[in-house]
């Protein structure tokens, strides 16, 4: 057995991984792109795929899905597992990642899309699936386990060999953070052998629910006092729903406070009304809260206030009327670290606006656009938009508890809830920093029975 990387090594994005359960066989988990400073021209699969069989897909953010196509190119051919929620964003999100980074051609966007309706295997949560081949080995099999970071997400048990040689490999994807909205929080594995863990905040710890909520209504309150506009950059998938969720239930708490009752929320972005809509879909995978909220009448993720944009025309005329207005208004847009998509006209039209409050509430990765903003945005810099230098006055808040990955409680709870703690624990999907914290942290916590590599 072996484990190579092909992805989030050097940071949080590409996320991918190859499992070799025989030396003629083995699994990919996730396939995602590069973005920041790990994106390069070339999305064209650089290492070999052979022996892989199948694809193991732990959720649907572009950084573990978004090399799907170029897999395609390179002539895979085998089954995509992935879980059932999963299987029908997929689809969406493909299709999305075409038409902005590949081509506007329908005609091989389609092409694409038909592979991708073929090669997928909806799986249900808990339920073992066998991979193809495994001629050396009786059986290799695998099964999802709900992560909590987006609607779908999961984390991934491997079974490798027989007894009394059985190895137990558990990949993380991406596990959510306590006390979400909607989604409930991940459990640890019974058991791990060899544990391929993300450290996005490995080194960090969130604010916890009711303070970041009292946080997110303070910095909204104070932002809008001058009728200006806040812009969320947010992920379509996660992030958007969660904080439809949480501004709903300010917006119901504040029934009386008629500057709440006024305010306007808008979506812009119709790839997010799409997951908005899958989220309504499968509510049977909400947590019990959010549950108790729809029982009692209320629609959490489709109140008054909120607006959705939809058409290019619409999203531009939407910019034309917050510059002449003199309302405050709350815009969520993607995407979550403004690399692209419709956040990005927003920061170009009103960044360099005093009456302007922008609100993170996502990991930035390094070399983004969300990071500089957040770098030197502060200290009055700037940054360049579409080839134009743009002076940042509007004022920026981060408010990490909102992130949907665990934080290094989270983490560190993860391994020390396992009933057979790894034997290996390997370190992905970080910054550098964020690595060697949790490793240090691992360590610590485990002793000499538990080796802690950072992977290369």
């Amino acid at each position: 057995m072996n484990i190579t990387h092909h992805g989030a090594v050097n940071g949080v994005t590409g996320s991918c991984h190859q499992l070799d359960y025989t030396s003629t066989e083995s699994v990919l988990i996730d396939c995602g792109i590069f973005q920041g400073e790990d994106a390069g021209p070339d999305l064209a699969i650089d290492f070999d795929i052979s022996t892989v069989t199948a694809l193991i897909v732990t959720h649907c953010h572009i950084d573990h899905v978004g090399r799907i196509p170029y897999l395609f190119a390179a002539g895979f051919s085998g089954p995509i597992f992935t879980s059932k929620a999963s299987a029908s964003l997929l689809p969406l999100v493909i299709e999305d990642a075409l038409k902005v980074g590949v081509t506007r051609d329908q005609k091989i966007i389609d092409a694409c899309l038909s592979l991708l309706e073929k090669r997928i295997v909806a799986v249900e949560f808990n339920q073992w699936f066998e991979l193809p081949g495994s001629n050396e080995l009786p059986l290799t099999k695998a099964r999802f386990q709900r992560a909590g970071h987006i609607l779908g997400s999961a984390y991934v048990e491997v079974d490798v060999g027989v007894k009394p040689n059985l190895q137990r490999v558990v990949f993380s994807g991406d596990l959510g953070a306590p006390y979400t909205p909607l989604l409930p929080s991940p459990k640890a594995p019974y058991k791990a052998d060899v544990l391929v863990i993300e450290s996005t905040y490995g080194d960090k710890n969130h604010q916890g629910r009711k303070e970041r909520t009292s946080t997110l209504k303070k910095v909204i309150e104070k932002a809008v006092a001058d009728n200006g506009v806040v812009l969320v950059p947010a992920f379509s998938i996660g992030r958007t729903q969660e904080l439809l969720y949480e501004l709903e239930q300010i917006i119901h708490s504040a029934r009386k406070n008629p500057s709440w009752q006024s305010i306007n929320v808008i979506v812009d972005s119709p790839m997010a009304a799409n997951f908005t809509s899958k989220y309504r879909e499968f509510k049977s995978l909400w947590d019990d809260e959010a549950k108790k909220r729809l029982a009692n009448g209320r629609h959490p993720l489709d109140f008054q206030q909120l607006h959705t944009v939809d058409s290019h025309k619409e999203h531009l005329a939407v910019i034309e009327y917050l510059s002449k207005r003199d309302e405050a208004a709350i815009v969520i847009a993607a995407s979550g670290m403004c690399t692209g998509g419709r956040i990005v006209n927003y920061l170009s039209r009103f960044l360099s606006d005093k009456t302007t409050d922008i609100i993170f509430v996502g990991y930035q990765g390094r070399g983004t656009l969300g990071r500089d903003i957040q770098t030197y945005g502060p200290r009055g810099g700037y940054v360049h938009i579409n080839d134009s230098k743009v002076t940042i006055r509007a004022k920026i808040h981060t408010i990490s508890g909102y992130s949907a990955h665990a934080d290094q409680k989270g983490l560190v709870k993860f391994v020390t809830g396992m009933r057979k703690k790894p034997a290996l624990i390997k370190i992905v999907h970080g910054d550098e920093q964020a690595k060697q914290a949790l490793a240090q942290k691992y360590k610590a916590i485990l002793g000499q029975a538990t080796a802690v590599e950072i992977a290369k």
